[in-house]
């Protein structure tokens, strides 16, 4: 016996009583079935339901059927074939990259050497804008941008009191802790290295000397000689005693360590001896004055120590000194900014193609005015072509990146072209309950296919070759999840009939489906070759179209 299912919701009519028998027909309760998105899936719904209520009906009742013609089945030798399962889409061309190319500043374009149609790489100048007032520009901020530099130099150094000449330090007169104010003398230079010595000699012998000539100097009291050089000769002529005429030559004299401030000494040169004698002073004696107003933070040299040219000898701080310091850093950054943005629109009269590719539009030609934010032209990378299809949810896990894609352009007859999936998106659309998910295609050898063109996509996501296969409409989706086909009884399958009342030289057999297109489905266990199935045609049911007519009663699958 062939096991029923009562609990299948389908929508059924009962046969007329027979006090009705002579009167039309009432057509009963009718359900219309619009074809689905998933053609095959609803086809076998379809011939399973009128399969199973020819069967039901026929298996308990020997009532004769009224309101429906007799089942007319197709029969069909199951054969091996290939069997592709495909999911199809339709899109539009897309260039790999595309870029507006727009000016941020406005001027006469001075040149402009490409037209529409060239291909151009990247960097590729495109035009050149009158930049003659950028430049002025340019100037006027480096100027400022000087002038913020030596200020904040400037106020930096005046956290240090620097020694103004090399020498001894001779006094200090400040301790950390102390508060300074701008100009108050902090300490004292001597260079007593060197020891200079102002000496008398007769003005006729005078003339006939010449700095740097070698001069001997002998202390007083020692009787020391040193080695000495002449330094300067004055010009003038000085009386002296006994109206003798003079002039004074300066001598620098080494200091060995033993010579004192005002020690006199005499000197001669080239043989010729000095008219008196002289005293000796330091080369240089200096004042070290305080810059700006502060705290001695930290002292950098003791007194008596040796120190040189623009070494620190004492570092300030305080509030005062630091708010200077830092509005001095912050006007040297808007002049570091302003300075790098007049040069960064100096570059903007410039204009380079941003990627490489080939231009599809030209809107400027040299001598005409641009306006700022205007659109010069507009550049297509066509190294490859791009389009997006909507995968429905059903099936968008059966698609991942990588996949072959098989393209078709309406504008190309009889053109095929290569394509591949390169990104499945995760964010899907929702439009009337149903969800699709865009999927990106790339076409790295477009041929004669342009940007723009609406193409066809096919994916395929499965395949069998010589598989085993029978109509789709002949398998029948039990209530248990078994899948079943109606084969004549001389095939050779028969043998392995399952239970119940098959119509007249047929039986039922269960099978194991695989893949299935838009007409076949693959048969895994079950048939043979050999074995001929056998199905309703859609046709032969009653009220043949688009509806079908059910009445009451049990039935198979």
């Amino acid at each position: 016996m062939i096991p029923v299912n009562t609990d299948t919701a389908v929508e059924t009519a009962q046969a007329p009583q027979p006090a009705q028998a002579a009167a039309q027909p009432e057509k009963k309760k009718t359900r219309r079935f619009q074809r689905p998105k998933h053609l095959v899936r609803w086809i076998i719904v379809a011939v399973v339901i009128a399969a199973a209520a020819f069967a039901a009906y026929k298996f308990f009742s020997n009532a004769p059927m009224q309101n429906v013609d007799m089942p007319t089945y197709i029969e069909e030798e199951a054969m091996r074939r290939t069997i592709t399962r495909s999911l199809t889409g339709s899109g539009t061309l897309k260039p790999a990259n595309s870029y507006t190319v727009t000016t941020l500043v406005q001027g006469e374009i001075l040149a402009s050497d490409f037209e529409e149609g060239d291909v151009v790489e990247k960097d590729t100048v495109l035009y050149r804008i009158d930049s003659s007032d950028a430049e002025s520009n340019i100037e006027r901020a480096e100027i400022a941008l000087s002038q913020a530099r030596r200020s904040y130099d400037s106020t930096a150094d005046n956290r240090y009191v620097r020694a103004n000449s090399s020498g001894t330090l001779f006094s200090l007169e400040v301790e950390a802790g102390d508060e300074v104010q701008a100009g108050q003398t902090v300490a004292t230079i001597r260079d007593d290295a060197t020891m200079i010595l102002v000496v008398p000699f007769p003005a006729d012998d005078a003339v006939t000397f010449s700095k740097g000539q070698a001069a001997s100097v002998t202390l007083d009291g020692s009787f020391e000689v040193l080695p000495s050089t002449v330094k300067s000769i004055s010009g003038s002529n000085i009386v002296g005693v006994g109206n003798t005429i003079t002039r004074n030559v300066t001598i620098a004299v080494p200091n060995p360590g033993g010579i004192a401030l005002k020690q006199l000494a005499t000197a001669s040169i080239n043989g010729i001896g000095c008219a008196g004698s002289g005293e000796f002073a330091y080369q240089s004696e200096s004042t070290v004055t305080a810059s700006a107003s502060g705290t001695v933070t930290a002292v950098n040299a003791s007194e008596g120590s040796t120190v040189s040219k623009n070494q620190a000898i004492l570092t300030l701080g305080g509030d005062d000194l630091e708010d200077q310091l830092q509005i001095a850093a912050d006007s040297l950054r808007s002049a570091e900014l302003s300075m790098e943005n007049t040069r960064e629109q100096l570059d903007s009269y410039t204009v380079k193609s941003p990627i490489g590719g080939t231009v599809i539009e030209k809107n400027y030609k040299a001598g005409d005015t641009i306006e700022s934010g205007k659109t010069l032209c507009v550049i297509y990378d066509m190294s490859y072509l791009e389009m997006t299809i909507n995968v429905d949810e059903l099936d968008i896990g059966l698609v991942s990146a990588g996949q072959s894609v098989t393209i078709t352009a309406g504008a190309v007859p009889d053109g095929f072209f290569e394509g591949v999936i390169t990104k499945v998106s995760v964010a899907g659309n929702t439009e009337g309950g149903v969800t699709a998910y865009p999927v990106t295609v790339r076409i790295d050898e477009p041929g004669t296919l342009l940007p723009g063109m609406n193409v066809d996509a096919e994916i395929v996501v499965a395949n069998a070759d010589d598989a085993l296969s029978v109509p789709a409409g002949a398998v029948m989706r039990g209530a248990g999840g078994a899948s079943v086909v109606m084969i004549t009884a001389s095939s050779p399958s028969a043998v392995n009939a399952v239970g119940g009342e098959a119509p007249e030289g047929y039986v039922y057999v269960e099978v194991t489906t695989g893949i299935s297109d838009d007409n076949y489905i693959q048969i895994l266990s079950g048939l043979t070759e050999g074995d001929t199935v056998a199905y309703i045609a859609r046709s032969a049911v009653s009220g043949a179209g688009d509806e079908m007519y059910y009445y009451d009663g049990p039935y198979y699958y």
